[in-house]
């Protein structure tokens, strides 16, 4: 992977292999944003089939918790 840094004021671009460190919070970035999808796509099922159970809609759900 490559890095590149600019710097601003100077204009002066540099281009870089990215470090063991760089790759490895890479990958653990990577991997949480994996984690943190998941876990929305799972919220987003549950909350969609409580209100299939609930035999309601969004909206309805919305008018009975006084939400927006």
């Amino acid at each position: 992977m490559k890095i590149q840094e600019i710097n601003c004021e100077t204009g002066e671009e540099v281009v870089r292999d990215a470090t063991a460190e760089e790759l490895t919070q890479s990958e653990i970035d990577r991997a949480q944003v994996l984690v943190e999808q998941q876990a929305k796509a799972e919220a987003e099922a549950q909350r969609q089939a409580l209100l299939a159970k609930l035999g309601i809609t969004e909206e309805e759900a919305r008018l009975l918790l006084g939400g927006n």
